[in-house]
Order: C-alpha cells, then sequence, then structure tokens
C-alpha cells in the first residue's frame, strides 16, 4: 500500500507569506491610525481646556472692572496716590504692545494680596488704601487688583500691581491674541453699537471681545481660535 506525504511547496508557502504580511500591515495601519486619532483628540481637548481656562478667568475679572465698592466717590489715600488714575481708567488696551490692563475687584478674595483695599461705610465714606487694610466696625473692604495680560513670545502672561509687576505664564503655544471694544453710541446708551480695538473714550465701553489662537507645536491639529464677548457690569467714569 503506497502512500504519499506532502508538505508545503514553495508557491504555497510564499503566498501564505503575502497573505499573512497584508492582513499584519492592515492590523498596523489600523492600529497607527486609531493612535494618531487618539493623540491629535487629546491634544485638542487640551487646548480647549487652556482656552476655557484662560477665558474663563479673564471673563470673570472683565465683569467686575470697575467695581470699586458701594459709593461712587472713593477718596485715594494709597501710599502712592495712584487708585485714582486707575480708577479713571480702569480697563484699556495696549495694541503696540500687546498688554490688557484691568482694574478690578477681586471675587471672593481669593486673588492673593490686593492691589489697594477700598474701605467704606456704604453710606458716606469710601477710602482707598494700598494692600490690605482690615475694616473697623460698621464698614466693609473691598480688595481691588489691577492686573495687566500681555501675549509674548508664544505666551499669554498675567502679572498683578501697579507699574511693570513681574509676569507669570497662564498658557503657552499663543499664537495671537486680540481685544476689541463694544462701544455705545454715547455715554448714556447701554447697547455697543460697534467695535474698536482703541476706544477713545472708556465711558462707551459697554463689552470686551477676546480673540485666543492656539497652536500645537508638533502639528497633530491645526491651530484653533477662541472667542468670547464679556460684558462689563459696572458703568465706567
Amino acid at each position: 500500500m503506497n502512500q504519499s506525504n506532502r508538505g508545503f511547496g514553495l508557491i504555497e508557502l510564499l503566498i501564505a507569506l503575502a497573505l499573512s504580511l497584508v492582513v499584519v500591515l492592515g492590523v498596523a495601519q489600523i492600529f497607527i491610525a486609531a493612535k494618531n486619532t487618539y493623540v491629535s483628540q487629546n491634544t485638542a481637548a487640551a487646548m480647549q481646556e487652556d482656552a476655557r481656562f484662560v477665558l474663563s478667568k479673564m471673563i470673570q475679572e472683565i465683569r467686575m472692572v470697575g467695581m470699586f465698592g458701594c459709593l461712587g466717590a472713593v477718596t485715594d489715600s494709597s501710599s502712592a496716590g495712584d487708585f485714582n488714575a486707575s480708577q479713571t481708567t480702569p480697563i484699556s488696551w495696549d495694541n503696540a504692545n500687546l498688554k490688557l490692563t484691568l482694574v478690578t475687584a477681586d471675587v471672593g478674595g481669593s486673588g492673593g494680596v490686593p492691589t489697594w483695599t477700598v474701605v467704606s461705610d456704604c453710606r458716606n465714606n469710601a477710602t482707598a488704601y494700598t494692600g490690605v487694610r482690615v475694616p473697623g466696625s460698621g464698614e466693609l473692604a473691598f480688595p481691588i487688583r489691577r492686573l495687566i495680560y500681555s501675549f509674548s513670545n508664544n505666551q499669554l502672561l498675567m502679572g498683578v500691581g501697579t507699574g511693570t509687576p513681574a509676569q507669570a505664564v497662564l498658557v503657552n503655544n499663543v499664537s495671537a491674541f486680540n481685544v476689541s471694544f463694544g462701544l455705545a453710541s454715547s455715554a448714556t446708551d447701554v447697547a455697543a453699537s460697534s467695535y474698536s480695538s482703541n476706544p477713545t473714550d472708556p465711558a462707551r465701553i459697554r463689552s470686551v471681545r477676546l480673540t485666543l489662537t492656539l497652536t500645537d507645536p508638533n502639528n497633530r491639529v491645526r491651530n484653533q481660535t477662541f472667542n468670547v464677548v464679556a460684558a462689563l457690569r459696572n458703568r465706567l467714569p
């Protein structure tokens, strides 16, 4: 009884290897595509989180611009006599140097040492002092901070204080940062009717538009631009 045993021939082996290679390459392509999608989504989410953090912080502070306590008239007793000037122009944008200056009430008193503190009895007297000031009996203390946001070297920075304070980095990989102001047609109008990056009359400012563009240094996702508009709650002088 004859019995022949055959194995794989060379051609069959080559075909099997080719088919296996095609399958492996297909799985590898799926894995690489899934990994790239995961990385790009994480990168985009991180950029959105950075923008959300910065812009929500700035919106909160812009809304409190011009809030200097419960009385309109405040006596300047600061050590350098610099509160009145900041009270007159509590918000400004230096388009040449890309700097946004805000004089704003410190919401909740959680922003560190204030630039000034306005102490008032909310009836007759309100006085601004430099730094921290403990209110007396029947008085309230309103911490006020002067904030300077600036855009430089692909970074958005912030400093607190008078003059030119030291600045800390808020977010990196910023390719553009712009500010424009919603202006009313007159100081008595409520709604903004036009926008300008250099308003001549601060009393006409009703809102602030912030535009922030973030970039990925590794080019995994395209640049993302974020726009927000914050309304001023306090009428400027």
